[in-house]
């Protein structure tokens, strides 16, 4: 191992770049918080303020990905669509089945300049999360709770708002709901089976009700749909805390016009107009993308690549600037700092801050466990089998 691969798996270098996420990310809430004297006065000016406050936040988990881990990521598209990406509002369909696919998500975000105002349909719960959820909820992002019943009403609401928004956008949306697991998948193709729908080897039922009323919602405001599938060479299995410990890996992510099943690999962009604006029709028209994208890939499984153009969107240095501006913020008063408490020799403030430490450590540990698989969300085990009860 290099000298530098060496520094990025010590615990140390783990602890500063989490500290400096930290840090920054209360100080931004804070200032969002002071942004809301905006919305009665001059609301897009407070959504364009929030854009970019939002960046810096979530652009320092792409710069881990990008210049930490020097993780490769190639597209594979459509030449002729490739230049509209960042010049359209969108609906992004996702496959939800890696530890960092929403790091991915971002980071196709990010190549084309839409990461600051980039949407997504969360769980309720990480709305009350620090950072991530806080910036989220200036974002407009839409929460759910995930009882379509009760959910209904305010993620209408929340995607009419959307109408107006000032600046390109690309709505992501996980259509399965929950990420995928073998217990999960078994689950759902119970559910298919019950339900006389076409079984899926790669993916979980779509859950089509959300993707139905964003469609409805955001009609005449979101141009296309991108049908993404990402997917990592040679078997690789990434996680959040590989990515912090410098570890680089190779995605692969297919960004799909349509592929048509009896038509191989023919591609189409898919206007948002051709989408069914009927719940039905739209929940139809889902799944069998599903049966399209699950043949896909199962040829990518067989040949370990996309049948499109490879390309490796340039990589924009404002990721790691930014993080640059505010390490540089940060470490300083926190060396200060340290330096003045080793200097005191005081007994009680060494054990505090080792005290800080620990907290700290647990901390990390913590935000990482929320993005693996093991830990994940039961959404789809339990909601599945009560349907079919």
């Amino acid at each position: 191992m290099d000298i530098v691969g060496f520094l990025k798996s010590q615990f140390i270098c783990h602890l500063l770049i989490c500290y400096i996420f930290i840090v920054s990310g209360l100080i931004i809430n804070f200032i969002q918080l002071f942004t809301l004297i905006l919305w009665p006065i001059n609301k897009q000016l407070f959504r364009k303020i929030n854009c970019r406050l939002a960046y810096c936040i979530s652009s320092q988990m792409v710069m881990l990905l990008e210049w930490w881990s020097g993780t490769d990521c190639t597209l594979y598209t459509d030449p002729e669509s490739y230049h509209k990406y960042g010049k359209e509002n969108a609906i992004v369909i996702l496959n939800h089945n890696f530890e960092i696919d929403f790091l991915c998500g971002w980071n196709f975000c990010e190549r084309f300049g839409v990461l600051g105002s980039s949407k997504v349909l969360a769980k309720k719960e990480l709305s009350y999360m620090p950072i991530i959820g806080w910036m989220w909820y200036f974002l407009e992002i839409v929460f759910c709770k995930r009882k379509w019943e009760e959910d209904r009403k305010t993620v209408v609401q929340k995607l009419l708002n959307l109408r107006d928004y000032p600046e390109n956008f690309w709505f992501l949306i996980h259509c399965e709901g929950t990420r995928f697991t073998e217990q999960k998948h078994q689950i759902s193709m119970k559910v298919a089976e019950a339900k006389g729908l076409p079984k899926l080897k790669y993916h979980l039922l779509p859950r089509t009700k959300g993707f139905a009323v964003t469609v409805q919602c955001l009609r005449n405001v979101v141009s296309a749909v991108y049908d993404s599938t990402l997917n990592f060479r040679n078997n690789e299995n990434p996680t959040l805390l590989g990515v912090l410990n410098g570890k680089k890996y190779h995605a692969d992510l297919y960004v799909r016009q349509v592929i048509h099943i009896l038509i191989p690999f023919k591609q189409e962009r898919i206007p948002l107009e051709d989408v069914p604006e009927d719940e039905q029709e739209c929940s139809t028209w889902l799944h069998k993308l599903y049966q399209e994208k699950d043949a896909f890939q199962e040829e990518y499984y067989r040949t370990g690549t996309y049948p499109a153009v490879p390309t490796v969107p340039p990589r924009r240095p404002w990721t790691l600037l930014n993080w640059l501006f505010w390490a540089l913020l940060l470490l300083y008063p926190l060396f200060q700092l340290l330096i003045n408490m080793i200097n005191s020799g005081s007994s009680l403030t060494l054990a505090s801050f080792a005290f800080v430490i620990i907290i700290a450590s647990v901390g990390v540990r913590w935000m990482i466990g929320v993005t693996e698989i093991n830990k994940g969300s039961t959404y789809g085990n339990n909601d599945s089998k009560q349907k079919q009860k």
